[in-house]
């Protein structure tokens, strides 16, 4: 099942995809189940959920606004250098342990919305991203067990200023600018994906070009993995997001580098999920 969330007429509305056809409903209406923040939360069962959202109308999706599949996690836990080839071109080496940062809900942005170059700087760079999203509270958890706390998968393009990114040798300030967290357009549940989501092409068009070509075979850390390593230190809450690290051909590798402007398109594409597309405007 794949779920979206969207805004209609000020009103926050969650559908079920059946094909191309988008069936949903918004707050407020009969029916209405509840955004995905509030049916993970609340332990609902996402299959009986989309059963009934099934029987819903159809969306006009002209009609609608994209949303990030969650709005309100509390915690999205970024992995860096998690792709052997990417780890490769940046020159620091396949880490031991995850390097893990942080992201708030202040940068994300849903699918088809704009990710925004900030005035500061011109070193907007793509990041295609898999997205793990918890469905039950955890802690400590084995890696054997780890994918039974995944309540789906989504993707990301982790837009990065890459100036502000490395004037510290903390990440965080240059992955939270407001407007650079794309995320959707849909969370799938698991059974439509190979377990943790692995050996599934993933890519990034700039303009259409082909700028990142990789797999999620290539990840050092699987999304069990993940999931069983941040827990020792965590207490995973439904609806925490771990967006799971970037494969080789970002723009701040290549020679020249290749950084997003204004009136650019950029597209997050994986195998068996989907596309998020999302223009570029000047902040």
């Amino acid at each position: 099942m794949r779920f979206s969330c969207y805004e209609r007429n000020g009103m926050v509305g969650i559908g079920i995809w059946q094909g191309t056809e988008l069936r949903g409903l918004e707050a407020g209406a009969p029916g209405y189940p509840g955004s995905l923040d509030e049916l993970l939360s609340s332990g609902a069962d996402l299959q009986a959920a989309g059963k009934a959202l099934a029987a819903a109308p159809v969306v006009d999706q002209a009609s609608i606004r994209f949303l990030p599949p969650l709005l309100h996690p509390s915690k999205i836990l970024c992995i860096g250098l998690n792709y052997r080839a990417h780890s490769i071109e940046t020159g620091l080496g396949a880490p031991d342990y995850p390097a893990v940062f942080a992201r708030f809900p202040s940068c994300l942005v849903g699918h088809g919305r704009a990710l925004v170059k900030p005035r500061v700087s011109e070193q907007l760079d793509y990041e295609a991203e898999l997205v793990a999203v918890i469905g039950r509270r955890c802690k400590g958890v084995t890696v054997a067990a780890a994918l039974e706390y995944v309540a789906g998968y989504s993707m990301f393009n982790e837009a990065s200023i890459r100036d502000y990114q490395l004037r510290t040798s903390q990440w965080t300030i240059g992955k939270n600018f407001d407007g650079t967290g794309a995320f959707g357009p849909w969370l799938i549940t698991p059974d439509e994906l190979p377990p943790g989501a692995t050996g599934l092409g993933i890519r990034t068009r700039l303009n259409g070009q082909l700028v990142q070509d990789g797999n999620t075979a290539d990840m050092v850390f699987g999304v069990a993995s993940l999931v069983s390593i941040l827990s020792e230190v965590l207490t995973l809450e439904p609806g925490d997001v771990i967006v799971t690290g970037t494969p080789s051909g970002v723009g701040m590798s290549r020679k020249p580098p290749l950084y997003m402007k204004a009136g650019d398109v950029c597209e997050v594409e994986i195998d068996g999920i989907g596309t998020l597309r999302n223009p570029v405007v000047a902040g």
